[in-house]
């Protein structure tokens, strides 16, 4: 069943609005990128953002914060935020076109989606149409401190010493370094424990927090594992580390501060149930072959 039902590559597909952004300055489309194309920024920050009207103001302060005193301090370094509206029905993508009128089109880009995808898909259409040479994916509602960049991006010098340039740096809430702070609800942790069990159980292995919004990859990792990534939603981050571990892609986690943002998509339970099954068929779909893994991901 499993085999005549699955899609044995990903969908890798863009509907033609998706491949172009809007300067709010100009009132003109301009066409994004291809992660194929050379980079040509230090850093891109992909932020998936799912009727984030509200929250997304927050983050977008205190990233922009950073960002800027970093290239104050260091007028080389160069980056650019994409702000991914996964199919909206608020005004998500009003908002991030502020952004790009205040700091212009340079470092900030709306990128609006036709439907609803699910984060891990909003993230994939961000990557594909970044410049950056370091990609970092954070959630919009400011979770994460934002400075705590810095510390993934040591941590990415120390671990990426190959000349294929493939590594990850995850954001981690469940160190136990005394510099990680997490505050969730009790109810959540029980949910997040059991989750994490599942996930060393099924797929990936070593990793003590899959589910951190904030990671960072090198260009050549986005195109290796999003180009494959066939899980869309909340197991996506699942999804990512199994094919990075397929693959012998350096993986490091890092503590960060974090803390609970009210206003939060997952339903505890429900979100739960479903990214349980998630994680079952992931496995069994790998395992039986339903699901292909490409090597060669160059010319897609």
């Amino acid at each position: 069943m499993l085999l005549v039902t699955s899609e044995a590559y990903p969908n890798l597909g863009r509907f033609d609005s998706e491949k172009v952004f809007t300067d709010p300055k100009k009132d003109e489309k301009e066409e994004f990128p291809s992660i194929h194309d050379p980079p040509s920024v230090d850093l891109s920050v992909i932020v998936p953002a799912y009727n984030e009207q509200d929250r997304l103001p927050m983050m977008m302060d205190e990233a922009l914060e950073y960002l800027e005193k970093r290239q104050t301090e260091s007028p080389s370094f160069t980056y650019e935020i994409i702000i991914v509206d996964d199919g909206s029905s608020d005004k998500t993508s009003e908002t991030g076109l502020k952004y790009s009128k205040k700091c212009g089109t340079d470092k900030v880009r709306v990128l609006t989606l036709e439907k609803n995808r699910g984060k891990g898909g909003a993230i994939r259409l961000g990557m594909f149409v970044a410049r950056g040479k370091l990609l970092l994916f954070a959630d919009a509602d400011g979770a994460s401190k934002f400075s705590d960049y810095r510390k993934l991006e040591v941590e990415m010098k120390k671990i990426n010493k190959k000349p294929d340039n493939l590594a990850i740096v995850c954001g981690s809430r469940a160190h136990l370094e005394e510099d990680s702070i997490a505050q969730r609800s009790f109810f959540r942790t029980v949910l997040m424990k059991g989750f994490h069990f599942v996930v060393w159980f099924l797929c990936v292995r070593g990793v003590k927090d899959t589910q951190c919004g904030f990671k960072l990859l090198t260009r050549e990792a986005a195109i290796l594992l999003f180009s494959n990534l066939h899980v869309e939603r909340w197991a996506f981050d699942v999804d990512m580390l199994y094919l990075a571990q397929y693959f012998s892609v350096p993986i490091a986690e890092v503590a960060i501060v974090w803390q609970e943002i009210e206003g939060s998509k997952m339903i505890p339970v429900w979100s739960w149930l479903q990214m349980g099954r998630d994680l079952i068929l992931i496995r069994l779909r790998y395992l039986i072959g339903a699901w292909k893994i490409r090597s060669d991901v160059k010319s897609l």
